[in-house]
């Protein structure tokens, strides 16, 4: 017998493990499986902001824990792996959204920002990746990872933008997940990825200062920035079992900005 549409989003059981998952895009989505029944295990470096994220979770009555760690750092990684599945007993559901950007003229741009941009935002999601499929994913033949890339990972930066390093990243892990849900498939992993636009977080908002936020909507079809819930949608369908056939996929939230002929 088929199951309904709320059994195949339904997330109870379900343990998902969010980076930068203490404020902005990440909060949210964890709010999202949290709220469709799954255990949520949140991270990113400062143990007060995730400590207050954590509370917000519990508030709306959402199983929640953390464990601060430095996703750029891989000896920080390995802990944050193990110590995931150690308290969750495995990991049906990664998000990896930390990142990091850095605003720079591309001839100017210097070379350990373009590193730490890099690092987090590509090598950072790999190895976490690698970590937990190891330890928990691969031998279940089972799990979902969730990348977060950006519609700047689509095409070339509009005038006045100069975030080179952030763009490439962000390309870089459109076809990271392609690549690895190629891989992973025949494991009973699903790969996919989100290409949000502009929302109003605090990576934005130096973005939304200097364009002004009446500016930024007008760039969009629906006339609007990101909200708290626009991503709410596609991370549980990616994460639950009514997206179980979607792999090596992106999709952009923008409001329809990566639909137009140099949006």
């Amino acid at each position: 017998m088929t199951r309904t549409v709320q059994q195949l989003f339904d997330l109870s059981g379900k343990t998902a493990l969010v980076t930068g998952g203490s404020r902005g895009l990440g909060l949210q989505m964890a709010h999202a499986l949290g709220e469709a029944g799954a255990k949520i295990l949140l991270s990113s470096r400062k143990a007060k902001d995730l400590e207050e994220a954590a509370a917000e979770l519990k508030a709306a009555g959402i199983e929640a824990d953390w464990i601060a760690a430095d996703c750029s750092d891989e000896a920080d990684i390995t802990r944050l792996a193990k110590e995931a599945v150690q308290r969750l007993g495995h990991v049906d559901i990664l998000i990896n959204n930390a990142g990091a950007s850095w605003g720079a003229p591309a001839e100017d741009h210097p070379t350990a920002a373009w590193d730490k941009v890099m690092n987090l935002n590509v090598r950072g999601y790999f190895l976490l990746s690698q970590q937990i499929a190891r330890l928990s994913m691969l031998e279940r033949k089972s799990g979902r990872i969730i990348n977060l890339a950006s519609i700047a990972g689509l095409g070339g930066n509009p005038t006045g933008m100069k975030t080179i390093a952030y763009n490439t990243s962000k390309g870089a892990v459109i076809n990271f997940t392609r690549a690895l849900a190629g891989e992973w498939g025949e494991h009973g992993i699903t790969v996919n990825a989100i290409c949000p636009g502009f929302f109003k977080t605090k990576m934005a908002a130096v973005l939304i200062e200097t364009l002004g936020e009446d500016e930024m909507r007008s760039h969009a079809p629906l006339r609007r920035l990101g909200d708290d819930e626009d991503l709410k949608g596609l991370t549980l369908l990616y994460a639950s079992d009514a997206g179980k056939h979607i792999t090596g996929q992106w999709m952009a939230v923008d409001g329809g900005v990566s639909a137009l002929v140099g949006g």
